[in-house]
């Protein structure tokens, strides 16, 4: 069974969840071609061991506060807060406090298509 995703021009709902936090699952939100859009839900102390991400990623906090580290940077994220990592950058997070995060993972650049001019 296919997993639901937004479709073209569908709105979705990225709004702290507040009280809702608690109850909430890692979703992803929408999958094309080119891009991946998954809000990632950490529990208070949970620990996203370190890996790396073949292109580049964007980590919005929500809400909460999140610790992303790096080979060579500690970075916290509070509400409103964006991070971008380069492709291949390896990294981990860490929950500090019941937290959701905006992740935009980008699949595939117009270069990489079959006739794109290089």
């Amino acid at each position: 069974m296919a997993i639901p995703h937004a479709g073209p021009a569908e709105v979705v709902d990225i709004r702290p969840l507040g009280p809702r936090l608690a109850e909430a699952i890692t979703t992803t939100l929408l999958k094309t071609h080119a891009v991946e859009v998954l809000r990632m839900v950490l529990p208070a102390g949970k620990q996203v061991p370190a890996h790396a991400v073949p292109r580049e990623t964007i980590i919005q906090c929500l809400e909460g506060r999140v610790e992303v580290r790096t080979d060579d940077r500690s970075s916290t994220l509070d509400a409103g807060h964006l991070l971008y990592l380069e492709g291949h950058q390896t990294h981990d997070l860490h929950a500090t406090e019941a937290s959701s995060v905006l992740v935009t993972i980008l699949l595939e650049h117009k270069a990489d298509e079959p006739g794109a001019s290089r």
